[in-house]
């Protein structure tokens, strides 16, 4: 005999079988006893949730042979259920909605429902897939489907509702299959392991319920391959072999020396794993879902039951690394990951794409963004005497020479968007004076970055008004900038748009993380000195000829020769290289 898959052997027969619908079994069951069953039923929901399961099981409970009028528990022993249950009733027909796309499959469905049951009570027409159905073969289902026979029953499955017309949808009782949770697969693959008598290790059980992403066929069929590979009892190893999934063990070291900035480390152990045979793309993958487990761990605590880390070791270290990270950077390494899982797809120097990642994100210790040093500014204004440190310990304004360097303390990014470019840390020379003049010094010296950002944020109209002019004084959070006199444009429009100017307002405030006042200072005359004519000066090249050198030119004898050999005549003439030609 052949072998029959888990997910067909352990299929639910009954609604009290089925796992993680429970709502909608008990609205069809109430439906069943009070009579009042629908002519069409909409079952929509991802892929293994158990739509089809429970179209059988309501074909079963309406048609039950031991019973004389539709039951809420179908025997599953006469020759009526044995026969849905294999898909092979001649009364209840499954149609593949993604073979049968043509009109001409539904005008024989048509034609075929007129017709009684041979044996049931109810003819039951089963469409999986229906959004695969062709508009026309739509066309032709909407008044069976509105009006059907006494005798006919319609249940459409599918996993996109979205490409079902709307006039399919107003004719069907509409039911919404969730994804089945973690816990309830769990707990059926553990009587599926009973039944087969199987050991297997607790981790490696949720470990694959979790990854059937709340489909329970696909957790069924991922036991059926780890069941084949076996040789009696099922360990976490025997998946990652499976899968090619990294050892939690190197996710862990590399994550704790990405966290401790350090890069040779991490770029040792890149190689490690990828020498163990393990994908890029996975290893993306995995280092995605870490840094997430971190996520919820620094915020939600040891034990919660949010992240899926079954080894106690595991868990604890992670716990500890979840310390070496602030949220924002948490999240921008998340983001970091997903952005280079997309880059490997379609890139031909993969591994150097990973090892940039990884050095990028180890290395950021070195990096300051404009929003932490404004605030480094602020506290000064505001009379702090030091800085935080890298450390996060110790004084944190270090004074060397005379100059008092601000650091970046631990890293972070913003939430849910790329790290804006790195600006060097602000150095400011002891005793300058108070802090609107620091402030001043570090704008006029990052102008051109922030024209950049506000450039890279979509805001290049900003940046191109904004380019010509140079911040001269910041008091109060009103910062006054200046145009030179041949700028006047730009100066001039502003001066008389001033809902622009607060638009500007707005986008510098969200650059520098400070409320900004934006004055306009009169504009800078910058008339260049008179000088004495020199009459023996040379003449810039591309300067336009007078028309007494235009006449030299056309009757130079050498322009003539050449008038005469070649045939031509002089269209124009131009200052090149000092001479006329």
């Amino acid at each position: 005999m052949s072998y029959t898959v888990l997910a067909r052997r352990y299929r639910s027969d009954t609604f009290e079988d089925v796992v993680g619908q429970e709502a909608v079994a008990q609205t069809l069951k109430n439906a069943i006893a009070a009579d009042r069953v629908a002519h069409a039923y909409l079952f929509t929901g991802t892929r293994g949730v158990g739509k089809t399961s429970m179209a059988r099981i309501l074909a079963k409970a309406m048609n039950c042979l031991a019973f004389d009028k539709p039951t809420t528990t179908p025997c599953c022993k006469c020759e009526s259920c044995r026969a849905i249950s294999e898909g092979e009733d001649i009364d209840v027909i499954e149609i593949d909605g993604a073979s049968n796309t043509g009109v001409e499959h539904i005008r024989e469905l048509r034609q075929n429902a007129i017709y009684r049951p041979a044996r049931a009570r109810f003819k039951i027409y089963i469409i999986d897939e229906v959004h695969m159905l062709s508009v026309s073969a739509f066309n032709a289902l909407l008044k069976t489907l509105e009006e059907p026979p006494d005798h006919v029953k319609f249940i459409l499955a599918t996993t996109e509702t979205s490409k079902i017309p709307a006039t399919i949808l107003s004719r069907c009782q509409r039911f919404d299959f969730r994804n089945i949770q973690i816990k309830d697969i769990a707990r059926q693959l553990q009587k599926v392991l009973q039944g087969e008598g199987v050991e297997a290790e607790e981790s490696l059980v949720r470990r694959v319920a979790r990854l059937a992403n709340g489909s329970m066929r696909d957790a069924l069929s991922l036991l059926d391959q780890l069941l084949s590979m076996s040789d009696g009892k099922l360990s976490l190893s025997l998946l990652q072999d499976l899968l090619g999934t990294p050892r939690s063990q190197r996710i862990v070291e590399l994550v704790s020396a990405i966290g401790e900035n350090d890069l040779s480390a991490a770029l040792n152990c890149i190689d490690l794993i990828l020498n163990e045979g393990l994908a890029l793309e996975q290893l993306a993958e995995a280092l995605q879902n870490h840094f997430r487990d971190l996520m919820i761990l620094r915020n939600c605590g040891a034990e919660t039951e949010l992240v899926e880390l079954d080894e106690e070791a595991v868990r604890a270290q992670a716990m500890e690394q979840a310390k070496l990270f602030d949220d924002a950077a948490l999240v921008y390494n998340i983001t970091v990951m997903e952005e280079l899982r997309r880059s490997i797809k379609s890139s031909g120097a993969s591994r150097p794409l990973l090892e940039a990642a990884i050095v990028r994100l180890a290395a950021n210790d070195r990096f300051s963004d404009t929003k932490t040093i404004l605030e480094q500014i602020q506290n000064l204004q505001a009379g702090d005497a030091g800085f935080p440190n890298p450390s996060g310990s110790g004084p944190s304004a270090q004074r060397a020479g005379g100059v008092i360097t601000t650091a970046r303390p631990a890293p972070a990014a913003p939430t849910g968007s790329p790290r804006p470019k790195a600006a060097k840390p602000v150095q400011i020379p002891a005793g300058s004076g108070p802090a609107p003049t620091v402030i001043l010094e570090y704008l006029q010296n990052n102008w051109s970055k922030i024209m950049l950002e506000l450039s890279k944020q979509g805001r290049s109209q900003f940046s191109l008004f904004l380019n010509q002019a140079q911040p001269i004084q910041w008091l109060n959070n009103r910062l006054t900038i200046e145009y030179p006199s041949q700028h006047s444009g730009n100066y001039k429009f502003l001066s008389e748009n001033p809902n622009y100017i607060q638009q500007i307002e707005q986008a510098l405030q969200g650059i520098l993380s400070s409320p900004v006042k934006l004055v306009l200072a009169p504009l800078r005359e910058d008339a260049a000195p008179a000088q004495p004519e020199n009459r023996n000066a040379p003449i810039a090249p591309g300067a336009k000829p007078s028309q007494k050198e235009i006449d030299a030119a056309i009757s130079d004898p050498k322009v003539k020769q050449v008038q005469e050999v070649l045939g031509g005549k002089v269209k124009s003439v131009e200052r090149s290289n000092y001479e006329i030609t």
